[in-house]
């Protein structure tokens, strides 16, 4: 019995090679298959796309701004379901009732984070009688972070967390937590989708050196997100969360609030 002809061992076609992307190059040596491996050049593959999930996961940019006795925090509120209800989208959260926290990036990892921080902060308030600094927080935060960059189990936060608060020695305090583990103190701080656009409009408002009161750093901070991402905000399109010397604890403000603050910035133009 001879074989069948269709059984016969076919030739492979060969395919053209196309010179591969610096991306693909990454991904066909296997260096981001591993978090824990670095790559030839120094690189964790693996933590670089976290930082990209923080960007490309909900498509939304967020930018924080510090004046002189407040701490401003301004993203953007996508309802992404018609049958959702609004109140239940929002990436603004208190770790303590002095402490605010913007999250930007995957919600779930978001919330997860935000429960980790509360549990080391009611534990601070607890073991020392004081609540816990904002500064050592983002260090508690930061190294979590920094874990799960070096466990081959484990996979980092997609998310980057801004904290702030009025602290009773620093004053007004911003810290920024990513994926990775870093943590620094800024002046003003973005994240998100176009981070990068952000930071250069928010280095603008800085070099100003203008007077920053509660309302100049709200409306600054708002006019900074809508100039960069080139819209007119309605007052459901963002959400608004601060600390100030004048009211206690971390505030968001309402839909009538931030259409009062959208409007001053449209008579300013």
């Amino acid at each position: 019995g001879s074989r069948p002809r269709d059984r016969l061992p076919r030739a492979r076609s060969r395919k053209p090679t196309k010179k591969p992307t610096k991306f693909a190059m990454s991904r066909a040596s296997g260096y981001d298959r591993h978090i824990t491996i670095f790559s030839p050049e120094g690189r964790l593959h693996q933590v670089e796309y976290a930082h990209q999930a923080v960007k490309k996961n909900q498509n939304v940019t967020s930018v924080a701004l510090r004046g002189n006795d407040c701490v401003v925090g301004v993203t953007q509120k996508k309802v992404p379901d018609k049958l959702m209800d609004k109140d239940f989208e929002t990436h603004l959260y208190n770790i303590t009732p002095n402490i605010g926290a913007l999250m930007t990036g995957m919600t779930p990892d978001a919330r997860a984070l935000v429960f980790r921080a509360r549990e080391i902060a009611a534990k601070f308030k607890d073991q020392n009688g004081y609540e816990i600094p904002v500064h050592f927080l983002a260090l508690k935060l930061a190294n979590i972070g920094q874990v799960y960059t070096q466990h081959a189990y484990m996979r980092p936060y997609g998310v980057s967390t801004m904290l702030y608060s009025i602290d009773d020695e620093q004053g007004p305090s911003l810290y920024q937590v990513d994926p990775a583990g870093m943590y620094l103190g800024y002046k003003a701080a973005a994240a998100g989708t176009k981070d990068q656009e952000a930071i250069n409009a928010l280095e603008k408002v800085v070099k100003k050196k203008l007077d920053l009161t509660e309302t100049e750093t709200i409306q600054q901070a708002i006019g900074c997100l809508q100039a960069v991402l080139g819209m007119d905000f309605k007052p459901s399109d963002i959400e608004v969360g601060l600390v100030c010397k004048s009211r206690p604890g971390f505030v968001r403000l309402s839909e009538e609030e931030i259409d009062q603050h959208l409007t001053a910035i449209a008579e300013k133009d």
